[in-house]
């Protein structure tokens, strides 16, 4: 009885923090706050520790809402993560476009600046990442809720070909491989909270 009683406890621990993640998460999406994100991070930290423990699985509908919650932390988390990484890493020294990429030089000028978004001999690279990011986290941990982690090559490969004519800048290739990295790496770590409290 006693058994039951702290598996039962330590699942309502785990979909809580999990859940606080979430909502965080939320909340740095939706008001693009940087200490919401920080807090989100922590919390999957938390949950991630949590499901190390080895408790044994509890009762399945436990499992399919934490599948559940860990699939909606991957995909809406990881983009004010991926955005934190980014500005920790360039500290805001590209300016961004108008639909949600880049502003690049063209080819031979001198270098935009924030007040030239309008400048003819700049560019927007990298259009459309918001939405390219929630699908690819989406495709991501899923594969991995699914037991099909082979199928994250099939994604990173169709980012990469899609993007590839984008990618002639170096603030564009920064911004490819630091954003794609740290949004993988938090779907995967979203959805390895499944598989590892299940155990």
């Amino acid at each position: 009885m006693t058994f039951t009683v702290l598996t039962f406890l330590y699942w309502v621990a785990l979909l809580l923090v999990t859940l606080a993640a979430l909502t965080s998460a939320a909340i740095a999406f939706k008001l693009h706050r940087q200490l919401y994100a920080v807090a989100a991070i922590a919390g999957l930290a938390v949950a991630l520790v949590l499901a190390a423990v080895p408790v044994g699985p509890g009762p399945s509908a436990f499992g399919i809402v934490l599948g559940m919650l860990a699939l909606a932390l991957a995909v809406i988390g990881g983009g004010p993560v991926a955005v934190l990484a980014l500005d920790l890493a360039t500290n805001n020294s590209v300016p961004p476009g108008q639909h949600g990429g880049i502003m690049v030089l063209n080819a031979g000028k001198p270098a935009p600046t924030m007040a030239g978004l309008s400048d003819p001999e700049t560019h927007e690279v990298l259009r459309g990442g918001v939405t390219i990011g929630i699908l690819e986290r989406l495709a991501v941990a899923g594969a991995i809720l699914a037991g099909f982690p082979e199928a994250i090559a099939v994604v990173v490969a169709i980012k990469g070909v899609g993007r590839f004519t984008e990618l002639a800048a170096a603030e564009s290739r920064e911004r490819f491989i630091i954003g794609t990295l740290s949004s993988l790496t938090w779907a995967c770590a979203c959805a390895a909270l499944v598989p590892m409290a299940l155990v």
